[in-house]
């Protein structure tokens, strides 16, 4: 099962990572590595990615210890087409260009990490890139949710941390490509790419629900079992 959510979440990193180009590319080429010479331009860079992977691998903790409960609710069920409704709203909002839903606490929550990122961009000390790292790690992102719901319904803590941290690791290779060659990749190339991933979002969205509907399909829609039906009384 370890291999299994290592090169899931690696294949949705590589995937995501033409999105992140397209979104997060502007600000990657922006970072204060210009002045840097070759190698610690490369290792500024890399502490940054690290950063962003130490916020996905957090993230996978904190989801990880929910998603356990609702693994031991006996509600994977429920939850998973839940996730899968909640990701088709987001690709939704992506072709209509409109928030259908929008939570205040994240809105303020975003307003303080980009105030953040405002203020230790403009520094040139390098140990700074690893903090943009992390703060760019809590921006709002759909692939980044998508990504989370796959945490939560991982079975373990251990499988949620592994799950995010690969997806880290599959967004680095370009995003370091970029950040230190600046925009390499064909603009038309990364808009083509960054136009498909709702389509894959919606995929794994509907996947996601037909996960959920226990049709007893090997790999697409296994019988869940209901763990809460297996806890045993003391009383």
């Amino acid at each position: 099962m370890g291999w299994e959510l290592f090169i899931s979440g690696l294949t949705l990193g590589l995937i995501s990572s033409f999105h992140c180009v397209g979104m997060c590319g502007a600000f990657a080429f922006a970072l204060p590595t210009h002045h840097l010479s070759a190698p610690k331009k490369m290792l500024g860079i890399l502490l940054y990615n690290f950063g962003r992977l130490f916020t996905y691998s957090l993230l996978g903790l904190i989801f990880g210890l929910a998603g356990r409960q609702i693994y031991l609710g006996g509600l994977q069920q429920k939850f998973s087409i839940l996730a899968g409704v909640l990701i088709l709203i987001f690709v939704l909002q992506t072709f209509f260009h409109k928030r259908i839903y929008r939570i205040r606490f994240i809105d303020r929550f975003n307003t303080r990490v980009q105030a953040f990122i405002s203020k230790y961009i403009q520094q040139k000390k390098i140990y700074t890139l690893f903090l943009l790292g992390l703060a760019n790690g809590l921006l709002p992102c759909g692939m980044v949710y998508f990504a989370i719901a796959g945490a939560l319904v991982a079975g373990s803590i251990g499988g949620s941390v592994e799950f995010m941290a690969s997806f880290g690791l599959g967004t680095m290779p370009l995003m370091v490509l970029v950040s230190y060659c600046g925009f390499m990749v064909n603009l038309s190339i990364r808009n083509t790419m960054r136009k498909s991933v709702p389509f894959v979002m919606g995929f794994m969205g509907l996947l996601l629900i037909l996960r959920g509907m226990n049709l007893g399909i090997p790999y697409l829609s296994p019988f869940f079992e209901n763990t809460a039906s297996r806890v045993v009384s003391c009383h």
